[in-house]
Order: structure tokens, then C-alpha cells, then sequence
């Protein structure tokens, strides 16, 4: 879930300050709680596109994966001897200073050469889920009004809160009929924040998928 935080592109979670009363399908009443992440994340669009990017992108994916072990390991003994090395008489910071900056030079060439492998998947889905969020208030304004719900938090703003009063699954329902499904193949001169810069309801994401796990 943190990398489909990360991957959020707008906060959408707006309810009505008023909605008119009386639903009689309402299975909350005033106030509920919802996640628009996992709401995204659970979404048949996003499942069945992190699917094919986990399948057109194989290759990258699994290089990025097996040369994420191989840096591991080449730096574990840089690593190692650091320590060795801050913990012996004597020690100052001038005098760790080449093995702290060698680990360090090493690491930022890592990130840099994994970024090169997993950008495209990571492009692939980014525009997915920005497809997905572009309709994330619309499912919430749906979710919330069949409800009769007059305020809508985030479950970590409320202290306590019925299992009944959490509304996600209702916003996932209704993502799955207004998004039944997205494109993974972005147009070449695309951006992500671009479809957001378009309508006033972006908001997302969602990764939740398997390593290389990972709006």
C-alpha cells in the first residue's frame, strides 16, 4: 500500500456537505469511513492491468529483480566492513568518510540502473491508474449518496468506527462500473498528471502487485 500511496496523483475524497435523507437502500447513515487507495486497488481495471503489465514487462521486471539481489549482495560486505571498521578504536567521522561515500556512490548507481529497468512497467502503470483515478470521485459521490452518508474520513482520522461504516468496498463497486477496464500502452508524448490537468476529479492508485510490488 505505501507504493500506492506514493502513486496517489490527487485527493479526491470529497462528500456533499449535505445530501438529502431517506435512501432506503442506505446501509450507513451521516457519517462513514473510506480508503480511496484500496478502493482503487481492489478495482477489476486495475487488477486485470497489473496483470498484463506483470506479463508484457516479464523481462525487465525479472532483470530488475535479479540484479536488485546481485547489488544487494555486492554491497552487503561494503557494508559489513564499515561497520567493522566504525566499530574499531579510534574510529572518526573523517576516517569512515571513502567507505561511507564508496556505499553510498554504489547505491545511487544501483537506483539509477533499476530505474532504467522498471520505468517502462512503472509508466505502464501510472497511466493505468490515472485512468482509474479520473473517476475515483465520481464512484465516491455514487457510493456516498445511494448511503445517505453527510461526512466521509479516511479511516485513520476516526477513532473508532463499525465495520458497517466502512464504505470502500461500495466505492470499488462502483469504480467497477464506471472503469471496467484501461489501456496500458500509453500515447508517446504522455505524462502522467496529464489526464488530472484535464478534469477536476483525479485521484488514485493502487499497486499492489507482487515484486519487483510495487495511483
Amino acid at each position: 500500500m505505501t507504493k500506492i500511496k506514493t502513486m496517489l496523483l490527487a485527493a479526491a475524497l470529497v462528500a456533499p456537505a449535505a445530501i438529502a435523507a431517506g435512501s432506503a437502500s442506505a446501509q450507513v447513515s451521516g457519517i462513514a469511513v473510506a480508503n480511496p487507495e484500496q478502493a482503487v486497488a481492489n478495482s477489476r481495471a486495475w487488477t486485470a492491468a497489473r496483470g498484463q503489465i506483470q506479463t508484457q514487462y516479464k523481462t525487465q521486471i525479472d532483470q530488475a529483480t535479479a540484479r536488485r539481489t546481485a547489488i544487494e549482495n555486492e554491497l552487503r560486505p561494503l557494508v559489513t566492513a564499515y561497520q567493522t571498521a566504525a566499530r574499531a578504536p579510534g574510529a572518526s567521522e573523517a576516517s569512515l568518510r571513502p567507505q561511507a561515500q564508496a556505499i553510498q556512490t554504489k547505491q545511487q548507481a544501483a537506483q539509477q540502473e533499476l530505474g532504467r529497468l522498471t520505468q517502462p512497467a512503472q509508466r505502464a502503470e501510472a497511466y493505468a491508474i490515472e485512468q482509474i483515478s479520473a473517476k475515483l470521485n465520481d464512484a465516491v459521490q455514487a457510493a456516498v449518496r445511494a448511503r445517505n452518508v453527510t461526512l466521509l474520513l479516511r479511516p485513520e482520522a476516526a477513532l473508532f468506527a463499525q465495520p458497517a461504516a466502512d464504505v470502500t468496498p461500495a466505492i470499488t463497486a462502483e469504480l467497477d462500473k464506471l472503469v471496467p477496464s484501461v489501456g496500458i500502452t500509453p500515447p508517446a508524448n504522455w505524462q502522467p498528471g496529464q489526464q488530472g490537468q484535464q478534469s477536476p476529479a483525479a485521484a488514485a492508485p493502487a499497486q499492489q502487485r507482487q515484486q519487483p510490488q510495487g495511483r
